[in-house]
């Protein structure tokens, strides 16, 4: 299987999580220097998972939409496309349209995201 598709896959399964909602699952799939990125700052891996696992925040569904882009240098993946998600942060349901960033590193044989960046469609 190409690189690509593996990450592919490995996204697919790390969205699958996403919407499960499973902390521990979750942090399984990212790196430990894993950071998020958008117009609010930065977010550490261990308070998005503080979060997720509180249930302050819920994901219902992730979905990528277009403009997908895989580009691979080494054993790094940098994904890029337009994607949908819904939830609730505190309670109050959202529905998003962004663009999101992300690196995949293989550690240890194992696919990892190293770090998210999101912008709004």
């Amino acid at each position: 299987m190409a690189v690509e598709d593996e990450v592919r896959a490995f996204a697919a399964v790390r969205d699958a999580a996403l919407t499960g909602n499973d902390a521990a699952l979750i942090a399984g799939h990212m790196a430990e220097e894993w950071v998020y990125v958008d117009a609010q700052g930065v977010t550490t891996k261990a308070e998005l998972i503080d979060w997720i696992a509180s249930g302050r925040l819920v994901h219902h569904t992730m979905a990528v939409v277009g403009g997908e882009r895989l580009a691979r240098i080494g054993d790094t993946v940098v994904f890029t496309a337009r994607v949908t998600s819904t939830g609730a942060w505190d309670g109050v349901p959202y529905a998003t349209d962004e663009w999101i960033s992300e690196v995949y590193v293989r550690v240890e044989g194992q696919w990892r995201v190293a770090f998210t960046q999101k912008t709004d469609a």
